[in-house]
């Protein structure tokens, strides 16, 4: 803690120099907009959810090679899983997995099974993400207990500079921990009304992974690939048509649980993941209009896994087909008041499959998922200081297993909404929401069977198996936040700028799901719980131009029905962030995170012990000479090469490395 602190105030004390350059480095403050809370753009300020929007800037900052090192220090959120990319899920307030809806370029990606990540895109490929904090059912309908998040991919208006047709970027980049090399090329044009983007990215591992004190993370060398070509088409200045495709792969050996050491009952299989996803969009926004602005989205994602196991011959087959149909329209109309309408209907289905050397596979069944829902938030005007916002949404949902001896589950659910917005001054906020949010059981928790890992063969404890689950209820929970936001310029000098959010929040969760593991009696299943999740969320940044401060703090409190903390609660948390530009091309800074012993736990639970991290970065983004048009990027995580695990994972994060980008645009 104390080398941490020495250095942070190094760097705070060495910006104190570099005040009279404020004027030559000057840049645009532009309202930091929000649009998942929503589904409609309106400024941060008018939103009353506790969010973070990290844009691309930011994002290529990182230089992350996965979810975690990219978004996995916002205040609320971690990313569990481990060190191995592939294994990673998200978690927002003790909400893991699929209690948290990812959408991606708008489309829900629901795919979850044990141990093999819900992230399958570049780092590279992203141009902005969104995350909503708490119950978003309304809007989101399923899975949104812990929130949303929204990641969206790079579009050839974030890379176009004005009176450009075409143009291009390439990142190279290597990692000296696993020996990682990156590179990646994006070719784009707009012709008026046509536009295009094509992106081609590759990661390739030289070596295993270390943690901190350079122990290796056997099997973490994982090689991946992805592309993505984007259409558009405006055959009007009203109307926008976009068509997607991309493509994800990643191949190497890993453990079957990639969040825990190879060993036994925890074998190498030889991995191959594919992932195609489909997006077709419709824009239509008349101009003078005040009820239509309207949105039609059709997505398809088909997921595709093969492990062949490397010790005995088996091979597994895992698909899971996702399609949605979104329609969304927006209108401004008065009631009396002024009221901002975002209604819709939205019609999903999953389907899923798992072979085991061709045969059905019990622990991942064969089975079918569909919802139909329907929605409608409005933003009430009842001043020009105070907003109501009052919403509805209406999900029915069926699962259907392919086995006749496993019965069909059909339900319904109401998640209304009631927030209050009031803005005692222009740039300062202060809100309040009290929601409903809920999430179906999964196939895989209502229907899975077969062997969950294997006993030991001369006795005690006998062989694991999965007991199907079909009577589970939905997850369903009421939440109230109080928060507020701050985001002002000219706080102390021209041209600065001062963010400031904090929310306090409280979840009363009934039928929580939760999987009950019977050492003794040999089986696994799924149970309905209820539990208590509460916290507290600070963010703050500010930025004087030619030097930058920030801090974010998460902690989270919880317990089930018997009393004891949920295993998924995150460590408490602080991230402490300094930085200067000594010129208008450099940018250096230091970051610090500072996480808490989690030592509130279930029964049997086993400690997350504290650690402290110090990462330093520095940015050369000339605008003139030989190399104007570039970015050089270099990052050295973990300084002290601390040996840290981020609870509740199984494997100790990575330790120092050594980061270098270099990319060029033409």
């Amino acid at each position: 803690m104390r080398r941490i602190t020495h250095l942070l105030t190094t760097a705070l004390v060495a910006v104190a120099g570099h005040g009279a350059q404020a004027q030559e480095l000057g840049f645009t403050l532009d309202p930091i907009l929000l649009g998942s809370a929503f589904r409609d753009d309106r400024a941060l300020l008018d939103a009353p959810v506790s969010a973070t929007v990290v844009d691309s800037s930011a994002l290529a900052d990182r230089q992350a090679a996965d979810f975690e090192a990219l978004i996995g220090d916002i205040p609320g959120l971690t990313i569990d899983g481990g060190p191995r990319g592939m294994a990673q899920e998200p978690n927002i307030r003790g909400f893991r997995d699929q209690q948290i809806v990812l959408r991606f370029d708008g489309g829900r990606f629901n795919y979850s099974q044990g141990h093999r990540g819900r992230f399958f895109v570049d780092p590279a490929l992203i141009g902005r993400v969104e995350v909503v904090r708490g119950g978003g059912s309304t809007l989101f309908g399923s899975g949104a207990l812990g929130g949303v998040i929204s990641v969206e991919t790079v579009d050839v208006a974030d890379l176009i500079q004005p009176g450009q047709t075409m143009g291009g970027r390439v990142n190279l980049g290597y990692s000296s921990n696993g020996d990682r090399a990156t590179a990646n090329t994006t070719l784009f044009a707009d012709y008026g009304a046509f536009d295009a983007l094509l992106f081609l990215g590759t990661r390739q591992m030289g070596a295993d992974v270390e943690t901190g004190g350079g122990a290796p993370v056997p099997f973490s060398q994982l090689d991946s690939f992805n592309g993505m070509l984007k259409l558009g088409f405006e055959p009007s200045q009203d109307s926008r048509i976009e068509l997607s495709f991309s493509r994800f792969l990643d191949d190497g050996l890993v453990p079957s649980n990639a969040n825990g050491l190879a060993g036994t009952g925890n074998p190498v299989v030889d991995r191959a993941a594919q992932v195609d996803s489909f997006r077709l969009t419709w824009d239509y926004a008349p101009a003078g209009s005040d009820l239509i602005d309207l949105s039609v989205l059709f997505y398809a994602e088909r997921l595709g896994i093969t492990e062949s196991r490397v010790d005995t011959p088996r091979l597994d087959d895992t698909t899971y087909d996702t399609t949605g149909l979104e329609i969304t329209n927006r209108s401004s109309l008065s009631l009396g008041v002024p009221v901002d309408l975002v209604y819709g209907i939205e019609i999903l289905r999953d389907t899923q499959q798992g072979l085991r050397n061709g045969a059905p596979r019990p622990a991942f069944p064969d089975a079918e998922a569909t919802t139909i829902a329907g929605f409608v938030e409005g933003t009430f005007a009842l001043g020009p200081q105070f907003d109501l916002i009052a919403g509805l949404r209406y999900d029915r949902y069926a699962r259907d297993p392919d086995d006749p001896a496993l019965a069909s589950v059909t339900n319904e659910f109401l998640s209304p909404r009631l927030g209050l917005s009031y803005r005692p001054t222009e740039d300062w906020q202060v809100y309040a929401n009290l929601s409903r949010a809920f999430r179906a059981p999964s196939l895989t928790e209502l229907y899975n069977s077969g062997l969950h890992f294997p006993g030991n063969p001369f006795g005690f404890p006998p062989n694991n198996f999965f007991v199907p689950s079909p009577d589970l209820r939905p997850e369903a929970s009421t939440q109230i936040e109080i928060g507020t936001r701050l985001d002002r310029a000219g706080q102390w000098r021209d041209g600065d700028r001062l963010s400031f959010a904090a929310s306090a929040y409280y979840a009363d969760v009934t039928d929580y799901i939760d999987q009950t593991v019977s050492i003794a009696g040999g089986t696994t299943t799924f149970v309905n719980v209820d539990a208590r999740l509460w916290g507290f969320e600070a963010e703050v940044d500010y930025d004087a131009i030619d030097w930058f401060v920030g801090a974010g703090l998460g902690i989270a409190r919880g317990q089930g029905s018997d009393g004891f903390a949920l295993g998924s609660l995150p460590q408490d948390r602080l991230t402490l962030t300094a930085g200067f530009r000594p010129t208008q091309d450099w940018e250096l800074g230091a970051r610090a995170t500072l996480a808490a012993e989690q030592d509130r736990l279930p029964a049997g639970g086993t400690p997350g012990p504290s650690y402290e991290l110090l990462d330093l970065f520095a940015t050369f983004a000339p605008d003139r000479g030989a190399l104007a048009g570039s970015t050089i990027r270099i990052g050295l995580d973990n300084v002290f090469d601390e040996s840290y695990t981020i609870y509740p994972n199984g494997l100790p994060q990575t330790g120092r490395s050594l980061q270098i980008t270099a990319s060029f645009t033409f």
